[in-house]
């Protein structure tokens, strides 16, 4: 009895070592497919200023679609308008070592560091949309500022503003674009003898801001004829702010981005017009530009050009901003599908 008892033993022991066995030697190889998986899908870090300008939210949207059709997942950051939570939040990306970080800069001055940090790391930096300066960075990304100024002043003298007085309502004084768009704007109006009255800025984009400069300005507003925002978010409070005192529609304003409430103010005729970034395509190369950075190769499909940003000349795709009208809005916003017709022109019979 003892002899068949020890005998089953030895044959319950060697069983159960062979599935053991057979056990282990089957997750390891589920193991090393996940970690095969892991090893192929590329992770791109996405740093955003906030997300409330509304434009950015569509950005996130877009970016984050295209790079998974190309086999990507993006680690989406909201640094809620405060720089110190940006750096953090780059050190963070660093640390996860994704294989390419993507920023929309709250400050354009005060990144350099952190881009080095990533650089020492070997993770290739996308600035998107907003140059980040003194920065070794692989590539920058953006729609031509310069041009999107020069669009709001030929708009405005399109529409008779040529000898009159404008101001200017810009958006943070520490974001590099907002200077290149006034430098446009500017080049138009001296070439148009208007006189600029004055210039003021919304720091962090706060767009309370430029409704509280027209009611503290109220004088100074009552004998310009037009006044250029930085943005639409702006250019919303401004209107506002001319509908209290009557001038709404009689002062000419411009802005940028084409968010839906101003393309409705266009149509009803309190915005002249805005500048249409087509954020589709800005978002879609920028997520191939990512991807193909991350994978160790060089940006192609795109005329690559180069900008200075104060130390170094960065790799630049720049994109074409569009002028959007009352006469164009149809074509150029609603038939690219960016807004719905039917929202547009919600207010007008």
């Amino acid at each position: 009895m003892r002899k068949i008892t020890h005998k089953l033993l030895v044959l319950l022991l060697a069983a159960c070592l062979l599935a053991g066995m057979t056990g282990c030697g089957g997750a390891v190889e589920d193991d090393d497919i996940s970690q095969e998986d892991e090893d192929s899908t590329l992770e791109i870090g996405m740093c955003f200023d906030s997300f409330v300008i509304e434009r950015w939210q569509r950005d996130r949207d877009i970016f984050v679609q295209a790079a998974k059709d190309l086999g990507a997942e993006v680690n989406v950051q909201n640094a809620n308008g405060d720089i110190e939570e940006q750096k953090k939040q780059i050190e963070y990306l660093i640390q996860k070592k994704v294989d390419a970080i993507v920023i929309v800069c709250i400050d354009s001055d005060s990144l350099a560091d952190s881009v080095a940090a990533a650089k020492a790391a070997g993770i290739p930096v996308i600035a998107y949309d907003r140059l980040i300066n003194n920065a070794d960075l692989d590539l920058y990304i953006s729609f031509d500022n310069e041009k999107v100024g020069t669009l709001m002043g030929e708009s405005m003298i399109d529409a008779g503003l040529s000898g009159g007085k404008v101001i200017i309502i810009g958006g943070s004084p520490k974001d590099n674009n907002v200077f290149l768009v006034e430098d446009g704007f500017t080049k138009v109006m001296d070439e148009n003898d208007v006189e600029i009255l004055d210039t003021t800025h919304c720091d962090s984009w706060r767009a309370e801001l430029a409704s509280e400069y027209v009611y503290e300005h109220a004088d100074l507003v009552a004998e310009c004829d037009a006044i250029m925002c930085g943005n639409d978010s702006l250019a919303g409070q401004v209107v506002s702010a001319l509908a209290v005192q009557m001038l709404a529609g009689k002062v000419l304003v411009t802005g940028q981005d084409a968010d839906l409430e101003a393309c409705q103010r266009i149509v009803e005729g309190t915005q002249l017009m805005t500048v249409y970034k087509p954020v589709e395509t800005l978002a879609r190369r920028a997520a191939l530009c990512a991807v193909q950075l991350a994978r160790g190769d060089s940006v192609t499909g795109y005329d690559v050009g180069g900008v200075s940003n104060g130390a170094y000349f960065v790799p630049y795709v720049r994109l074409e901003p569009v002028k959007v009208t009352r006469e164009n809005m149809d074509e150029a916003v609603i038939g690219s599908g960016f807004h719905m017709k039917d929202d547009v022109y919600i207010n007008v019979k």
